[in-house]
């Protein structure tokens, strides 16, 4: 079981390691990343994530122990980024590690679902620097006299 939230870079290879085990024959990593989303005021170049840490743990630690119960797997991963994290970056890892690899889809699919709906984090996008928001233009409208 690894719960985290960083301010650094988050580790698929650690996950992938954190994962491993004798017998564990199904094992499942969700990576989500950052994507450059058009915004009015250009694309997205970072998220920025805050998080209520403590709580936001203790979440992160009932996904994990829920995971574990319900679909019987051996080991799990749930980490998140907070700060910036650029487009491209991994912004959260889940995954989960079985004897076979129905269980490790469902927990995985479990917690990452689980983890958008219940665990206090938030962000906030950034577009690209400098760039003033596009505003549609105004019909033109005819002068009043008076």
């Amino acid at each position: 079981m690894s719960t985290r939230l960083s301010a650094r870079p988050l580790s698929i290879a650690a996950a992938h390691r954190a994962l491993d085990g004798p017998g564990l024959g199904g094992v499942v990593v969700f990576v989500g990343r950052v994507r450059p989303d058009p915004t009015p005021a250009g694309p997205v170049v970072a998220l920025v994530y805050e998080a209520h840490a403590a709580p936001a743990r203790r979440a992160l630690a009932e996904l994990e122990r829920e995971a574990r119960r319900r679909f019987g797997v051996e080991r799990t991963v749930a980490w998140h980024r907070v700060g910036r994290v650029a487009v491209g970056e991994a912004a959260v890892v889940v995954g989960a590690a079985a004897a076979h690899r129905r269980p490790a889809f469902q927990a995985a699919r479990f917690l990452i679902d689980e983890l958008k709906r219940r665990v206090p984090v938030w962000k906030e996008r950034r577009a690209r620097p400098g760039r003033r928001p596009r505003q549609r233009p105004s019909p033109r409208r005819g002068r009043s006299a008076g």
